[in-house]
């Protein structure tokens, strides 16, 4: 766990504690403010329900109305419009509630089924089929339960006990106007009746009294503005009329019939039912401002006290940050530095020593200084302590990797010296052979020397390859641009099995630049070695060449064992992106094809073939293309042509033509290795690996032919035994004495002595290519690539 997060659990540890006790304490404030809130929601509701009270009075008096005949359907539909409206009002309010007490809830249950029931009832007054009481009764219900909605709110928890006496009084107040409502139904049902009956009689003075209590309850639980509201209002016109029908109707007898018209009495009553609705709407006003008060105060009381604790708990905070700030910033600072170096510093001083030359001359010690401290100490406490100690473990890092790049280095520059010595043996044993070469015409003793001439040109390839990793190049450059065709044919033969390398379509025209040529060949002879090493023993390898717009592409195709996806991934990023060390050995010949390709722009890649076996498809850019005059390669019956009939054919073409080694056979596998003779001094050496050029033999002079062989060949006069030539230093570079000599003229050879050459040359190709009398299906089983 980090240092921060330790620091933290330090200060939440109080923290947690504090802040329960302050919700303890919030809680009652908090409490308080939502009921508070709660309360406002079913005082609004109460206020619709008052309203809905109204419309449900009207609406019961045009249906008994209509019942009794003193009335029409259209007042009745007029009220039955705005009943559904003020419903439609309550509903909306009623949504918004989220917790009523269970006596309100219980009311607001029978409502909605009441509600549910309204259409039924009107239709039975609409039809008639019903009677005043039962329709009277109905109504009543319902309104009793609005009723009891507003005085149950008054009951919830939490709600301010003069709140309270507020709700009550305005209930009050609604069912002094429903006594007035029936006083007014039980006068139209004696209207139509003829006169009051004793229980009429009786339940119109009941309502007089119920108006008289329930307003005496209001004025006792209200304030006294609300009196006064009533009193005020209930004293105009309107009012004193209604109260004048209502004392004369009060005074008939039984039995008599009632001198107010019905006209007249619904005119009083409703006009007295409107002046209550506005009273009891004023009231309803003036609850729902006492509440929004009261629930204001108690917001900010509670929003008081959470700041309260807010506060406390932020000072706490600032107080643990001012404390832990110092150290917190310093370790974040170390932090930052250590990811600085192990993301960023480090690998940039060792991807900068991994390059050749990276020291300079300069020594480990003197590289790990001028990398400089990554941290930065200005204490002396253990923060301190630690950014010193890290400061030493990154010096020793880099000196340590400054001391790893000196030995690499030291072992690349051992392994180039060791590459150039052996470049000079190979180049004296070169000479050697070419001079014995020159003066021999025993084919026997021809074929030992062919064989030796392979296997020279095989080890200077491998000489090359040191030089590669070394850091080093081909030290030759031609002056000539090269066919490709004439490239893979030189590649070819820098291999050991460059017998079964069959050429396929080669599109004329296309060339190597002369400064790449060295370079292409040695890259397409790794690849061809690569293939016919891990390929069946009899199988040919095909190489084919084309155009691709300024390109031009190269594909090696073998019928080997093929490589897995994950194996040929990892050679193919080894390919596009070349190690700067030495790499692995066994790897060797890719890895020097990567930084050969690297040199020279060419992109080589390996590829999953159709078949068995594996594409190796090299891309040579423009840079690398010349244009060259050459014809395409000639087709045969399989669509290839072997190495071996291009050489043949270039040999008879020489041998018949003249004596001597032909112009340009050679592309230049010994044209690197330093302490090498010039190229016109040995132009008919193919500068590849393992195929040798051809080497027809040259005519004796005639002071030296003592006479002819049985087959054809000259045969030397015997003198005394030829002593080696003492050497002598010229230009940096040993050379034989009498090396610059004047070579005799050559003479043409009859076709018998040529036929004699060649299969001297053969069996010698075929003698290095399989040392030992090593049959020639003897392949190595190793399945491991390079």
């Amino acid at each position: 766990m980090k240092i921060n997060r330790r620091l933290v659990l330090l200060v939440t540890a109080p923290l947690t504690v504090a802040v329960t006790f302050s919700a303890l304490a919030l809680a009652p404030a908090t409490n308080q403010a939502l009921q508070a809130n709660r309360l406002a929601d079913m005082v609004d509701v109460a206020a619709g329900a008052a309203d809905l009270t109204h419309q449900l009075q009207r609406e019961r008096a045009a249906a008994t109305a209509l019942v009794s005949d003193q009335g029409d359907s259209s007042a009745f539909q007029a009220s039955s419009d705005a009943t559904d409206k003020s419903i439609a009002s309550f509903k909306s309010r009623t949504g918004g509630l989220s917790e009523v007490p269970g006596s309100a809830q219980e009311a607001l249950d029978r409502i909605d089924r009441f509600i549910d029931e309204l259409p039924a009832l009107r239709a039975q007054v609409r039809s008639g089929s019903t009677t005043i009481s039962a329709l009277a009764f109905g109504y009543r219900i319902v309104i009793a339960d609005l009723n009891g909605y507003r005085d149950g709110i008054a009951q919830a928890d939490g709600v301010d006990a003069d709140i309270a006496d507020r709700i009550r009084a305005a209930a009050a107040l609604s069912e002094a106007a429903e006594h007035t409502a029936q006083q007014q139904i039980t006068v139209m049902r004696a209207q139509a009746a003829g006169g009051f009956t004793a229980a009429s009689q009786r339940t119109f003075d009941a309502s007089r009294l119920g108006y008289t209590e329930s307003t005496g309850v209001m004025f006792s639980l209200g304030p006294s503005e609300w009196r006064s509201w009533l009193e005020r209002t209930l004293s105009g016109p309107k009012a004193l009329e209604s109260r004048k029908l209502e004392d004369r109707i009060g005074r008939t007898d039984t039995s008599k019939p009632i001198g107010v018209t019905p006209k007249e009495w619904q005119k009083a009553s409703d006009d007295r039912q409107t002046l209550l609705h506005q009273v009891e709407g004023r009231i309803d006003d003036s609850v729902a401002a006492t509440v929004d008060a009261e629930r204001t105060r108690l917001l900010w009381t509670a929003g008081a006290e959470v700041a309260l604790v807010l506060l406390t708990l932020v000072g706490v905070v600032l107080v643990a940050v001012r404390l832990g700030r110092v150290m917190i910033r310093r370790l974040r600072d170390l932090r930052n530095a250590a990811h600085e170096v192990a993301h960023t510093r480090l690998p940039a001083v060792m991807s900068e020593l991994s390059q050749p030359g990276a020291l300079s001359g300069s020594t480990p010690e003197q590289v790990a200084e001028r990398t400089g401290n990554p941290v930065e100490t200005t204490s002396g406490d253990e923060i301190g302590e630690v950014g010193e100690a890290f400061n030493a473990v990154h010096h020793e890092a880099v000196r340590l990797a400054a001391e790893q790049a000196r030995v690499h280095e030291q072992f690349a520059e051992t392994l180039v010296r060791v590459a150039r010595r052996g470049a000079q043996l190979t180049s004296v044993m070169v000479s050697e052979l070419d001079t014995v070469q020159r003066d021999e015409a025993d084919p026997e003793r021809m074929k030992t020397l062919f064989a030796l001439d392979h296997l020279a040109i095989r080890m200077e390839r491998n000489t090359n390859n040191l030089l590669v990793l070394g850091g080093y190049g081909n030290a030759r450059v031609r002056s000539a641009d090269i066919g490709c065709s004439t490239v893979i044919v030189a590649a070819a033969q820098q291999i050991e099995r460059f017998d079964r390398v069959s050429l396929g379509a080669i599109e004329a025209g296309i060339g190597i630049a002369a400064r790449a040529v060295h370079d292409v060949a040695h890259i397409l002879a790794e690849l061809l070695d690569n293939a016919t090493r891990f390929s069946p023993p009899d199988a040919q390898v095909g190489v084919a060449v084309w155009r691709l717009w300024d390109r031009a592409v190269v594909q090696i195709v073998d019928e080997g064992v093929g490589i897995s996806a994950d194996r040929r991934a990892v050679l193919n990023a080894g390919l596009r992106e070349p190690k700067a060390g030495i790499g692995d050995v066994r790897s060797m010949g890719l890895h020097v094809v990567a930084r050969l390709a690297a040199r020279h722009g060419i992109v080589v890649e390996l590829r999953d073939s159709s078949g068995p076996g594996t594409i190796a498809e090299v891309t040579l850019p423009k840079e690398v293309l010349a244009e060259v005059s050459e014809e395409p390669t000639p087709p045969t019956e399989n669509g290839f042509e072997s190495p071996r009939t291009v050489v043949t054919r270039r040999k008879q073409d020489t041998v018949r033509g003249r004596v001597g080694r032909p112009v340009g056979a050679g592309v230049g596998a010994r044209a690197g290795a330093p302490g090498t003779r010039e190229e016109h001094e040995a132009p008919a050496r193919t500068e590849a690996a393992d195929a040798p050029a051809p080497h027809p033999v040259h005519d004796e002079p005639a002071s030296r032919i003592a006479g002819v062989s049985a087959s054809g060949l000259p045969v030397r006069k015997r003198t005394a035994p030829q002593q080696w030539p003492a050497r002598e230093k010229r230009a940096g570079t040993e050379q034989r004495s009498g090396a610059g000599a004047p070579r005799p003229t050559p003479r043409r050879r009859d076709s018998r002595q040529v036929s004699d050459v060649l299969a001297a040359y053969a069996q010698g190709i075929s003698r290095s290519t399989n040392p030992r009398g090593r049959p020639a299906n003897n392949d190595d089983t190793e399945r491991t690539k390079k």
